[in-house]
């Protein structure tokens, strides 16, 4: 995968491509340098928002509370950051 991971400072940065309403919550890959990630939760009040903190939040191996969206909360297309995290650390965690 070529996701596009950022650092600055304590923070990472990555987009992500959000599918609400998929059969159990997964990765999806790549698409276009966002990773894409399917989730059960429908997008509906920030249902969709909460359930992404949730899964990269295990997946990264950081707390929920670590996990904001930075841009497109409303949108499928989302910018994330991570606190506490590197880019090398998030993409051997990812296995990209």
């Amino acid at each position: 995968m070529a996701l596009d991971l950022r650092t600055s400072g304590a923070l990472l940065t990555l987009r992500v491509r959000v599918q609400p309403r998929a059969s159990r919550d997964a990765l999806g890959g790549e698409r276009e340098g966002a990773l894409v990630v399917r989730l059960r939760a429908p997008p509906v009040e920030g249902a969709a928002n909460e359930a992404l903190a949730r899964f990269l939040g295990r997946t990264l191996g950081v707390a929920p509370s670590a996990v904001r969206v930075v841009s497109g909360a409303s949108g499928r297309n989302k910018v994330v950051s991570v606190a506490g995290l590197d880019a090398a650390t998030a993409r051997e965690r990812l296995g990209t």
